[in-house]
């Protein structure tokens, strides 16, 4: 097959911890052709959607690990399947290249996840749809709203509805310390919608992170432990990640979203769970094939490739 994935830089890649960068590898295994393109590579013109890939080589140097060959202006089309794997901030650019690939989709591309189903799940508000699975929980812009949420509950989490790797996230305990002014701040003072949420103490144990592909459940989750002090597991923020196999709890919820998310097009789904509870549905590139491989010797990135081949031939 001719895989294509839409990625940023591949210069940039920290190929120890990548997990575009398994799955390219895992792919390759298979004797698979791998292509590259960023999203500034696409364009629209005269009716088509196509891309500037550039077809690369694997070396197997930590390095020095890819080579590039030709470069080609093609259909999105042209691919067996597109892996989009841009990372956040989910910006209007990103929006638009969701846009372009949904017309490529039409054209008879075949993209994963698919595009119009990443931006219809934002990765903080998804969690709405499954509140059986969540603790308690305020979207709102009111100063008022979230000053009430937090004299309720009193020891709360408040977090931007666009962060990601841990950024803008803010506790506020039982004697509001910074209550008002982290509120005007994230809110910027009631012009933006941030998300509040009853604190859950299960966080020292980590933010567990459960991947979902097409459907089913990775057996084992990583738990993103935070740093003393912190109350952020995400490894971005200095987290530390350990693989454990799924609670009796993460199963329940992972098999329970997996085939809804699957039916939609989602066909690799990252969910964060603390606890017993479900925080976030991450769906733009989710993350830890390779602390999880490395850890447990179950290979994720395998299972992947498993189920984009089987997208791809209908088997």
């Amino acid at each position: 097959m001719k895989i294509a994935f839409l990625a940023d830089p591949l210069s940039g890649f920290k190929i120890y911890k990548d997990s575009t960068f398994a799955m390219m590898r895992e792919a390759a295994r298979r004797g698979h052709r791998l292509y590259a393109f960023e999203q500034r590579h696409m364009v629209l013109e005269e009716g088509v959607v196509t891309a500037e890939a550039t077809e690369i080589t694997l070396t197997g140097d930590a390095d020095d690990w890819y080579r590039e060959g030709d470069t080609d202006t093609v259909p999105l089309s042209d691919f067996d399947a597109v892996i989009q794997r841009k990372d956040p901030p989910f910006d209007m650019e990103y929006v638009y290249g969701t846009y372009l690939l949904e017309l490529a989709e039409r054209q008879g591309a075949r993209v994963f996840n698919k595009p119009s189903a990443i931006r219809d799940h934002n990765e903080k508000l998804s969690i709405a749809q499954f509140s059986q699975f969540t603790s308690p929980t305020l979207v709102s812009s009111s100063g008022t709203r979230l000053r009430a949420f937090h004299a309720e509950h009193g020891d709360v989490i408040f977090k931007p509805l666009d962060g990601m790797g841990g950024a803008g996230i803010f506790r506020v305990r039982d004697d509001g310390l910074n209550l008002g002014s982290i509120i005007e701040t994230l809110t910027e003072n009631g012009a933006r919608t941030i998300m509040a949420q009853k604190y859950i103490p299960a966080i020292v144990k980590g933010d567990k992170r459960v991947l979902v592909i097409d459907g089913k459940p990775v057996p084992f989750a990583l738990a993103r432990i935070p740093q003393a002090g912190e109350v952020r597991g995400n490894l971005a923020a200095g987290g530390t990640g350990v693989a454990q196999p799924l609670s009796e709890r993460d199963r329940e919820i992972a098999e329970s979203l997996g085939p809804v998310l699957a039916a939609r097009g989602l066909l690799l789904v990252g969910l964060d769970v603390i606890g017993d509870f479900l925080t976030e549905v991450n769906v733009t590139s989710p993350t830890c094939f390779q602390e999880i491989t490395d850890q447990t010797g179950f290979d994720v990135a395998a299972m992947f490739i498993d189920a984009v081949e089987a997208r791809v031939t209908g088997n």
